[in-house]
C-alpha cells in the first residue's frame, strides 16, 4: 500500500508524528542519574556511553539506567549529531572478527555431537553484532519499542544518502520483526467514539484516499462503515496498520461515490458485500514487517461473526504503477493497437499515428473530460491494464510489477473486475488513467490462490479480466 511521511526540519525522533515522545520518556529522566552535559554529542563521549551500555557491569537496573541515559541524550541531538551517533554504532560496534574466527575453529575441531552443538551456538553468538545488544537494551525501556520504530524510520531515510548505514538498518528491521510478531498484536475497532487523538492520527496516517475533513472522517466511521487496526501493547495509542471497510450491496466500482458524504446510509444487515477500500501502514519504521495478510483475515472473520449476511469480501483498489508502465512501453514502441482500437482513435489523431496520439493524449490530464475521446481510449486502456496486472513482472522475478496487486495476490485474492473511471481524482488519473480494480477474497480458495502465486507466480483472475488482455506473449512484458 501507499505510504507517506512528513518531510520537514523536525523529521525523525523529534518529528511531528512523535512530538509527544519526549513526554512519554520522562521516566528516562527520572531513572538516569547522569546530568545533561554539553559534550554528550562528542564522538568520544558517545563511544564511552555505548561501551558502558555493553559491558553489562552491575545488575539489570544499572544496565537499564545506562541505556536510558544514552537514549535520552540521543533525543536531544541535532540531526547531524544523530547521524554521527548512528555511524559510530554501525561501523564500530559490529561483530568481533577474532571471536568469529575462534568460533569457526572450535566448530571445525568439534567431534562429539554435544561439542558440535555447543560450537554452533557459540558461532551464532559470535556472529551477532555488538550493536544488537544495545538495541535490545533500548527495547526494555518505557516506550522503548516506540523509540526503536522511530529510529528505524530515521534510518530508512538516512540510508538513501548514507548506504553504509544499511547493516544497522537491517539489524533493527530483524529485531522489530520478532518484537512486532502478529501474535503480540491486538485487533481493535475504531469508531466515532474512539479518542479524538486516535481519530486525528487516523486522518493523518490515511495514505490511500486523503481525509478531507472531520465530516469526511465521520462519514468513514458511520454505521455502514468499519475501521479496524492492529495495535502493539507497548504502543496502545499508535495504530500500526488499519483497514477501512464499506458495507454495500454488490461490488463497489467508484471510490468517489463510495466516499460521498451525501449518499444514504445502508443498514448493515442489508449489505451483502464488504469492500476493503483503504489499507494504510501507519508506521514507516515498520516497513517490511508484514501485517496486512493477518489483518485482512482477522477482519474477515470478525465481520462474518458480526454480520452473517455478508457473502462477499472484496477490495476497491488503486493501480498505482499502471500509467507509468504504459508510458514506458509506449516510449519503447512495444504497444500495438488492435484494428478496432486504431480505428476508434483515428478521428482524433489527424495526421498522427493512432499509437503516437495515444502517447501524447496520456501526457495531458484532461482527456477524460472529452466523453467521445474517453470512449475511444477506454478499450485500449482497459486491455493494457489487464496485461499490466497479469503479465508485467518485476525484473528477474515471477511476481507482478504492481505493488498493490502483489500485496493482494500474495494474500490469496484474485483479480475480479476492472472499473473504468473508478477514481477520477487527480491522483487516480495520474496513476492509473482513472481505472480501479476489485480484488476478490474467496474464502474457500484463499490458500490455493496464495500457493499459486507464491509458488508459480500465477495470477488468478476472473474470466472477463483474462479475456480483456487478448492474445499476448507471456514473456513480452517480463
Amino acid at each position: 500500500m501507499a505510504k507517506k511521511s512528513d518531510n520537514n526540519s523536525k523529521e525523525g525522533i523529534l518529528g511531528s508524528t512523535w512530538a509527544g515522545l519526549q513526554v512519554a520518556w520522562r521516566e528516562i529522566v527520572r531513572v538516569s542519574t547522569r546530568a545533561n552535559t554539553p559534550d554528550e554529542s562528542d564522538p568520544d563521549t558517545i563511544r564511552t556511553q555505548i561501551r558502558a551500555c555493553l559491558n553489562q557491569k552491575g545488575g539489570e537496573v544499572s544496565a537499564r539506567n545506562r541505556a536510558a541515559g544514552l537514549a535520552r541524550s540521543y533525543l536531544g541531538f541535532s540531526p547531524e549529531e544523530r547521524l554521527e551517533f548512528l555511524k559510530i554504532l554501525n561501523h564500530e560496534f559490529g561483530a568481533d572478527g577474532d571471536l568469529i574466527a575462534g568460533a569457526v575453529d572450535a566448530l571445525q575441531g568439534a567431534e562429539t555431537e554435544a561439542e558440535i552443538e555447543l560450537a554452533r551456538y557459540r558461532l551464532r553468538k559470535a556472529l551477532e553484532p555488538a550493536r544488537v545488544q544495545l538495541l535490545r537494551e533500548f527495547n526494555t525501556l518505557h516506550s522503548g519499542p516506540r523509540f526503536l520504530v522511530e529510529l528505524r524510520r530515521e534510518l530508512i531515510d538516512l540510508v538513501k544518502e548514507h548506504p553504509d548505514l544499511s547493516p544497522l538498518e537491517r539489524d533493527l528491521k530483524e529485531l522489530l520483526r520478532s518484537w512486532f510478531d502478529v501474535g503480540f498484536l491486538e485487533l481493535s475497532n475504531i469508531n466515532w467514539n474512539s479518542p479524538a487523538s486516535l481519530l486525528e492520527k487516523l486522518g493523518r496516517y490515511e495514505a490511500v484516499h486523503k481525509v478531507r475533513s472531520w465530516r469526511d472522517l465521520k462519514n468513514r466511521l458511520d454505521s455502514d462503515r468499519r475501521c479496524f487496526a492492529f495495535f502493539h501493547p507497548c504502543m496502545p495509542d499508535e495504530p500500526l496498520i488499519f483497514i477501512e471497510v464499506a458495507l454495500v450491496k454488490g461490488l463497489a466500482v467508484q471510490i468517489q461515490s463510495l466516499l460521498d458524504e451525501k449518499m444514504p446510509v445502508l443498514e448493515p444487515d442489508e449489505a451483502d458485500t464488504a469492500i476493503f477500500y483503504s489499507i494504510s501502514n501507519a508506521q514507516k519504521g515498520l516497513v517490511g514487517v508484514s501485517f496486512g495478510n493477518f489483518l485482512i483475515k482477522q477482519v474477515v472473520n470478525r465481520l462474518r461473526r458480526e454480520l452473517p449476511n455478508l457473502k462477499r469480501f472484496s477490495t476497491l483498489s488503486p493501480i498505482p504503477g499502471y500509467l507509468n508502465w504504459l508510458k514506458s512501453e509506449l516510449a519503447a514502441e512495444r504497444i500495438k493497437l488492435l484494428p478496432a482500437e486504431a480505428k476508434a482513435l483515428k478521428p482524433f489523431a489527424a495526421d498522427a499515428k493512432p499509437v503516437d496520439f495515444l502517447a501524447n493524449a496520456l501526457k495531458g490530464a484532461s482527456w477524460h473530460r472529452d466523453n467521445a475521446l474517453s470512449d475511444a481510449l477506454k478499450p485500449v486502456l482497459l486491455r493494457y491494464c489487464a496485461i499490466y496486472l497479469q503479465q508485467a513482472k518485476r525484473p528477474g522475478r515471477r511476481t507482478t510489477l504492481d505493488p498493490v496487486a502483489h500485496f493482494h495476490l500474495t494474500n490469496g485474492a484474485r483479480i475480479e473486475q476492472l472499473n473504468w473511471m473508478g477514481d477520477t481524482s487527480p491522483k487516480g488519473m495520474q496513476e492509473s488513467a482513472g481505472i480501479m480494480i476489485n480484488y476478490l477474497y474467496r474464502l474457500d480458495r484463499i490458500e490455493r490462490y496464495h500457493e499459486d502465486y507464491h509458488s508459480e507466480g500465477k495470477v488468478n483472475a476472473s474470466k472477463p479480466v483474462i479475456a480483456l488482455q487478448g492474445k499476448v506473449d507471456p514473456q513480452r512484458y517480463n
